[in-house]
C-alpha cells in the first residue's frame, strides 16, 4: 500500500512542477549566446522545453528516491519506484524521439544550416555511449557540408536515445524478471538517467538553433508534429498561418 501512496505523491509533485516550470521558466534571464527566436518561434519552443524538462525531472526524482529506499533497507518499495520510473523512461524517450523526428522533416526547409554543437565522448558515463560518441566523432570529420552533418547530428542523438532506452529496458526486465539485483545493476541504471539527461538538453539545443533558420511559412508544419509531445501537458499557442 505504501509503494501505492508513494506513486501517488509523485505523480501529484509532477503536476505541481510542470505548473511551477510553465509560470517560471519564461521570467528566467536568458542564458548568453542564445539567440532570441521571436514570439512565434518561442512559442513552439517554450512548451516543448517544459515538457522535456519536466520529465526528466520526474524520472531523476523517482530514480533518486528508488535508490533512496534501497540504501535504507525497503529493497520492495524501491523495485517498484524503478517500475515506475521506467514507464516515465519510455514516455520521455517517446517525447525526444518525436522531436528528433519533427526536427529532421524541416532540414530541407531551413534556410541556413546552423554549426552543428560536437559531442564529446568523455561526457558520458555509459560504456555503450562512450564507445558510440567516439564513433560519431570520428565520422563527422568525414562530412564538410553543413547541412549534411546537421542531418547526421539528428540521427546519431535519435539513436543514442534508442540506444539508451535498450540498454535501461534490458537491465530492468532481467532485474524484474530473477530479481537479480546487484550493486552493478543500480549503477548501470544511474548512469543510463545520466546520459539520457545530457542527451535530452543537446536534443533541445540543437531543437532551438533550428528554428532561427525556418521560414515564417515553416512553423504551422512544425506545430502540429510538435502536437504529440506537448498534448499530455501544457501546449502551445497556435501559431498563425500568415503575417
Amino acid at each position: 500500500m505504501g509503494w501505492v501512496l508513494g506513486a501517488l505523491a509523485l505523480l501529484i509533485f509532477g503536476v505541481v512542477l510542470r505548473s511551477i516550470l510553465r509560470l517560471n521558466l519564461s521570467a528566467l534571464p536568458r542564458p548568453a549566446g542564445l539567440v532570441s527566436l521571436g514570439e512565434e518561434r518561442e512559442a513552439l519552443y517554450q512548451p516543448v522545453a517544459q515538457e522535456i524538462e519536466t520529465q526528466v525531472t520526474i524520472l531523476g526524482i523517482s530514480l533518486n528516491d528508488a535508490f533512496d529506499e534501497r540504501t535504507a533497507g525497503n529493497n520492495e518499495i524501491a523495485w517498484r519506484l524503478v517500475r515506475l520510473s521506467a514507464s516515465e523512461w519510455d514516455r520521455l524517450a517517446e517525447i525526444l524521439s518525436l522531436l528528433t523526428g519533427a526536427m529532421a522533416e524541416q532540414v530541407s526547409n531551413a534556410r541556413v544550416a546552423g554549426p552543428t554543437r560536437v559531442l564529446v565522448s568523455s561526457h558520458f558515463k555509459s560504456r555503450v555511449m562512450i564507445d558510440y560518441v567516439r564513433t560519431y566523432e570520428l565520422l563527422e570529420q568525414l562530412v564538410f557540408r553543413a547541412r549534411l552533418r546537421y542531418q547526421l547530428q539528428l540521427r546519431m542523438l535519435r539513436r543514442t536515445v534508442e540506444m539508451l532506452s535498450v540498454e535501461f529496458r534490458r537491465a530492468y526486465r532481467y532485474a524484474d524478471r530473477t530479481e537479480d539485483r546487484p550493486p552493478e545493476l543500480w549503477d548501470r541504471l544511474d548512469v543510463y538517467f545520466h546520459d539520457l539527461d545530457l542527451i535530452s538538453k543537446e536534443i533541445l539545443l540543437v531543437f532551438r538553433g533550428l528554428l532561427p533558420a525556418l521560414p515564417h511559412s515553416a512553423l504551422p508544419e512544425l506545430a502540429s508534429s510538435l502536437k504529440g509531445i506537448v498534448q499530455r501537458g501544457v501546449r502551445s499557442p497556435s501559431v498563425p498561418t500568415g503575417k
